[in-house]
């Protein structure tokens, strides 16, 4: 952190600042307009605007646009698959320079532990890595997860400095009907920020929940479920991940004057859709180009959720504020051209000089040998609950069919794309097995198996025949967690995730 005198110093001129940004223009997201003169930086800290600076570091970036840094406000890192350091490499070149995550993933697995291991790399990383402590582990009584975690678990945390507050309180019928334990975490992190996810709550039990001191909320799938929650005093988080994506609904909501109370977060989002599409960098492009208002989507994406997280110190390009700024080529386009994190510009050199911290969770796949007769659905009615999958929403569809019983057991019905779902617990507290039917895959042989199952993370497999799902299960075990895709008793693809059974030990060009 840069010396107080040296700020002023340099801020008047009076010496030279550390490095000079010269000739470029900085879009202010609070007004619209565009700044000329140098931006001059003191250490991790914007001193000077509007002005002719030295530098003892001149950076070119004439013909280019100056933003703020981008900052993803709901987020779990294991969900791109990579390690926090990958993770950091991956997206702080398209601007993201502040990332406030939930390592809600690898707490169901390890536990505190997991946390912990967030908030050491939190030390290290290029990336402003900040964490919402996870409220929810397991997030519901119904899951079988590798741990539970208690108010009293959460309070020595509180005061690490990349903690912010709780993390999205998902139990919210535990809320409403005042469950002793979440209500000991309430009370825990009253006044402090405490993260929503309501899905569809509305009317009168979306006024408790919020009046229980949670803020903000990253679960509104449509513009009048936003509009409410807007109107209720919440922040409104806009998500774009991989398998959630409320973009295109919330979008015509985002103006002038919704912006400064609308942010931008992804929850997850792997690192093929980040690499093919990108990540906030993404999102701003699309709204642009349906038609958002450039002020509107670059304040959403940056001063608005540092205003929303009480990050006062970030979010514009202003004397005082943490020098993280991008240069684009154009606004429309949101191409990042040079990135400065804190005052320290991201490259190679700066992902080098990081120490990087030994991952954990090796061996924590846990699961009993399992063979294709445990597999088998053994209903005695044909009357059958399916899960009927919502393309590109977070949300299902509880649907019936009937589904004939032939030997005592139900089987996929292709015609129908109706297919077996199974979790088969991994973290070896109880062994159990699971089976059920879903609808929406368009599975036409073979199994699909994960120990990416949200959120408890106990291996989850789907399949149209009962000896594909069992060898597709039992590779997940032999290869510590990840995925698998198997068809006629062989194995076609896998990738491996022995973090925690989350996450890859690989590089992030490998694992896209």
């Amino acid at each position: 952190m840069s010396n107080l005198t040296d700020r002023i110093a340099q801020g008047r001129g009076d010496t030279p600042a550390d490095i000079v940004l010269r000739g470029g223009r900085v879009f202010d997201v609070v007004t619209g307009a565009f700044l000329d003169g140098d931006v001059a930086i003191c250490g991790d800290t914007i001193v000077g605007t509007c002005a002719q600076y030295d530098g003892r570091q001149i950076v070119d970036v004439t013909g280019l646009t100056l933003v703020p840094g981008f900052i993803d406000t709901h987020l779990h890192i294991e969900s791109s698959l990579v390690t926090p350091f990958e993770f950091d490499r991956l997206v702080t070149p398209l601007g993201v320079t502040t990332a406030i995550c939930d390592p809600h993933e690898i707490a169901n697995v390890l536990g505190v532990a997991g946390i912990d291991y967030f908030l050491q790399a939190a030390l290290e990383t290029v990336l402003d890595i900040r964490v919402n402590l996870s409220s929810c582990v397991p997030s519901t009584d119904m899951e079988t997860s590798g741990a539970r975690i208690e108010a009293g678990d959460l309070i020595p945390l509180m005061d690490d400095p990349a903690v912010l507050g709780l993390a999205e309180v998902m139990n919210y019928p535990g809320v409403i009907h005042r469950d002793p334990g979440l209500m000991a975490k309430l009370d825990a992190f009253a006044g402090r920020h405490i993260d929503g996810h309501a899905p569809m709550l509305s009317g009168r039990d979306l006024n408790a929940y919020i009046a229980a001191g949670i803020r903000t909320e990253h679960e509104a799938t449509t513009a009048n479920e936003a509009r409410e929650k807007l109107q209720k005093g919440m922040r409104v988080l806009i998500r774009e991940g991989s398998v959630s994506k409320d973009m295109e609904a919330l979008l015509p909501l985002l103006s002038e004057a919704t912006s400064p109370y609308m942010c931008l977060c992804t929850d997850d989002r792997n690192p093929l859709d980040i690499g093919e599409h990108g990540h906030l960098d993404f999102v701003i492009r699309t709204a642009i180009a349906r038609g958002v208002p450039p002020l509107a989507i670059y304040r959403a994406a940056s001063l608005s959720a540092a205003e929303a997280f009480g990050l006062k110190d970030r979010g514009q390009i202003a004397p005082g504020k943490r020098a993280d700024i991008v240069a684009l080529g154009a606004l429309e386009n949101c191409d990042a051209q040079l990135v400065f994190c804190g005052g320290v510009q991201v490259g190679q050199a700066a992902f080098d000089a990081r120490r990087i911290v030994p991952p954990i969770g090796r061996g924590s796949v846990k699961a009993p040998a399992v063979t294709a007769s445990d597999f088998r659905n053994t209903s005695n009615k044909t009357d059958t609950d399916v899960i009927g999958i919502l393309p590109g929403k977070i949300i299902t569809e509880h649907l019936h069919f009937d589904i004939a019983i032939t030997d005592g057991d139900k089987s996929a019905d292709l015609a129908r794309d109706l297919v077996k779902i199974a979790v088969v617990e991994r973290h070896g507290i109880n062994g159990n097995i699971a089976t059920g039917f879903v609808q929406g895959f368009g599975l036409q042989r073979g199994a699909l198996a994960s120990t990416v199952c949200h959120d408890h993370h106990n291996i989850a497999c789907v399949g149209v025949n009962d000896a594909d799902m069992a060898l597709a299960a039992t590779r997940l075990g032999e290869m510590e967690g990840g995925f698998v895709v198997v068809a006629d008793g062989k194995v076609l693809a896998e990738l491996a995730l022995p973090v925690a059974g989350l996450m890859s030990l690989e590089p992030f060009e490998v694992v896209r």
